[in-house]
């Protein structure tokens, strides 16, 4: 089973380490007391323990000594934001290393060394705060942009933080100077635009994470009862709204996922993912004609994206077309020649049909467009394999 309509089937919305889409308030807008939380379909989800925001956010005391041992030796709150900073991101340090999936608490991501761009802003904050610093949460909206994961498509959402230090009464400074901190610090070069966020909101994607994993682990109670929660604390975070829909869906609740789509419409009508979701419920429900009409649409729109087509191309290698995975990877490179991830899927599927030089020379373009150092020595340890062969 695929997680995305292209194959007829349904998207779901993980924060991992890009964009989101744009979250657009109107009047249509309904709370979730009145009718979208169907908690009486979901027995037991009561009793799944869902985080507090103490969970999310605490530092224990070994935790605490690290932020401590950073500044502590430093007066000049610049110096001690950009040692803090520097020390989470030094390997020999802190050692802190990028995973998709790991949809951590703060101590979670402080003792298991693995973070997504969401757990390690959430850590990050949490230091930031135990320093005395001001740090703002900043989402950035960029295309959609999927990965997969066990033949599920993930759209995936991004998360940052900005962190200053507290004005000191006693000194004059022209310019305060800010750090961005970023797991994926190509997006925020690209003059892409921000808005902060508030804490309610970072739980609110924390919670649909944890929602995200148990959906793919078909566990429908837990999914209900994180997505709930989400929207407890963000009403307005349409993606959330979509992937309960999708539980919804998955559970035979077909009403309340229509609803539930055309509801995230009304907080955000430019949601590809939740005109998607609706088409498959219409064509799962015998409304073939206005599926076709929905999916033509989205698709026109989509074509334009090079992630659809790095999203397709990744599909079409799953099933070894590998001429038709070249197609969509090459239009993808035609429309955006700066993502590591096309090039990466050219050389896969140059590698598959035996074409090995050209499959060397887009890993070498692979590393070069890398933006972290786990990318670029997953690429050099390719390159390595491929120069033995």
């Amino acid at each position: 089973m695929q997680l995305t309509s292209y194959t007829q089937n349904i998207l779901i919305t993980l924060v991992t380490c890009l964009s989101f889409c744009a979250c657009q308030s109107t009047t249509l807008y309904v709370t979730p007391s009145e009718s979208l939380l169907y908690d009486l379909g979901f027995v037991g989800f009561e009793e799944i323990q869902v985080e507090s925001e103490q969970e999310i956010f605490i530092l224990d005391e070994e935790a605490k000594v690290f932020v401590k041992a950073t500044i502590e030796p430093i007066t000049n709150k610049i110096d001690q934001m950009e040692a803090l900073v520097r020390a989470i991101f030094d390997r020999s340090d802190l050692n802190l290393l990028y995973q998709g999936d790991a949809n951590n608490t703060a101590n979670e991501t402080y003792h298991s060394r693995t973070a997504n761009c969401l757990s390690m802003s959430i850590m990050t904050y949490a230091m930031a705060i135990e320093a005395g610093f001001y740090v703002d949460f900043q989402e950035i909206m960029i295309p959609e942009f999927w990965t997969r994961k066990a033949g599920f498509s993930l759209l995936n959402g991004h998360i940052n933080l900005k962190m200053s230090a507290p004005h000191d009464p006693s000194a004059f400074m022209l310019n305060a100077r800010s750090f961005q901190v970023d797991f994926d610090p190509q997006s925020s070069r690209s003059g892409l635009q921000k808005k902060i966020v508030n804490k309610q909101a970072v739980m609110a994607r924390f919670y649909n994470n944890k929602g995200a994993d148990a959906l793919l682990r078909k566990d429908y109670t837990s999914a209900y009862a994180y997505f709930r929660e989400a929207l407890l604390f963000d009403p307005y975070f349409d993606s959330g709204w979509v992937n309960l829909g999708i539980v919804y869906r998955l559970s035979g609740y077909f009403n309340q996922a229509e609803k539930t789509y055309q509801h995230a419409l009304g907080l955000n009508s430019d949601n590809l993912t939740a005109w998607e979701n609706l088409a498959y419920l219409y064509t799962f429900t015998g409304r073939e004609k206005e599926a076709e009409n929905i999916l033509a649409e989205v698709e026109y729109k989509r074509n334009r994206n090079p992630y659809y087509h790095l999203n397709l191309g990744e599909q079409e290698m799953e099933q070894e077309h590998w001429d038709q995975a070249l197609a969509h990877f090459r239009r993808a490179l035609a429309l955006d020649r700066s993502k590591h991830e096309v090039y990466f899927g050219l050389a896969r599927a140059y590698f598959e049909i035996g074409e090995l030089q050209q499959s060397l020379r887009y890993l070498k373009q692979a590393k070069i467009k890398a933006h972290n150092r786990q990318d670029e020595d997953k690429y050099q340890n390719k390159l390595d394999f491929l120069g033995n062969l």
